[in-house]
């Protein structure tokens, strides 16, 4: 699998990153398996979270079975130092490691919390005193918020090593600043930060409860996604080729096999391709640009 450099952190990632929620629906020894099959197929980036229910001790056995093969991303939506701090000494534990290669702050959303973070006693000061120890390498930063925020957030962090934001054909179509995550793909490749898009298989929101319950839901997305082996192939391609450093696995695991398999077979995309898939998807009644903001 193509492997790109992740920003100026030193580590080259593969085109695909594992996202790691996918084990919470599986029990332990699915989990192991998956986990098996996502290193045979290459990939070297591993991304979980604390709220991905019991995704980091199911990623536990083998994380520690593979630990030099996986630059590992963690992180935590604290804002302050004692919630972030208490938040990454428990993810250690969870995951049974000593330390986390790439820690990020999770979900910024508003100008008050970045306020809060860069601030005295924020979250950023827990992160470098961790990162001092040896208990972090990089810091990174997610967002399905404003772009602007994001990149006001580049200017008050500079040692800001990765951008996890949203990429995908129906955001690359809107043309309002609210969706104008080019304008944070083209700051990072600017600073020398790596760039993980997320939400690049969404399809549109799931219909209503009403509708459809949510335990017959086929997929266990907070969004519909695309199924298809073709459709799959082309939102990777498109997301892989929109500058992104690497692409995350949807959440649900029935889909992360296809998912590999598009990232192994990754070599471009054509940029009539990708004028032709944001026309297709400009005229789908998706509300997904809407369902990024939550």
């Amino acid at each position: 699998m193509k492997t790109r450099n992740l920003g100026d952190t030193g580590h080259e990632s593969t085109v695909a990153t594992f996202g790691a929620i996918a084990l919470n629906w599986l029990e332990q020894e699915g989990a192991n398996q998956l986990v098996e099959l996502v290193l045979d197929r290459g990939i070297n980036h591993f991304d979980v979270a604390p709220t991905y229910g019991d995704a980091e001790r199911k990623l536990g056995p083998k994380l520690r079975q593979h630990r030099e093969e996986i630059y590992l991303g963690c992180k935590t939506q604290e804002r302050d130092y004692e919630g972030a701090r208490r938040k990454l000494e428990r993810s250690l534990d969870r995951l049974g490691v000593d330390h986390i290669d790439l820690y990020q702050i999770h979900g910024l959303e508003y100008e008050h919390e970045l306020e809060t973070i860069t601030g005295e006693d924020g979250a950023l000061e827990a992160f470098r005193d961790a990162k001092e120890e040896g208990l972090v390498g990089d810091i990174g930063l997610t967002s399905h918020g404003n772009p602007q925020l994001i990149l006001d957030a580049i200017d008050r962090i500079d040692d800001l090593s990765t951008l996890m934001f949203p990429m995908n054909p129906v955001v690359a179509g809107k043309d309002d600043d609210d969706y104008d995550y080019e304008a944070v793909l083209e700051r990072a490749d600017e600073e020398g930060i790596g760039a993980l898009g997320i939400k690049a298989f969404a399809k549109g929101s799931w219909p209503s409860e009403e509708e459809l319950p949510e335990a017959d839901r086929p997929y266990a997305n907070w969004y519909e996604p695309v199924d298809t082996p073709d459709a799959i192939r082309a939102r990777f391609d498109f997301a892989a080729s929109q500058g992104l450093t690497t692409v995350v696995t949807p959440g649900d695991p029935k889909l992360v096999a296809m998912v590999l398999d598009a990232a192994s077979r990754y070599d471009g995309m054509a940029e009539s391709e990708r004028r032709s898939l944001i026309e297709r998807s400009r005229h789908d009644e998706s509300p997904v640009p809407e369902q990024l903001h939550h």
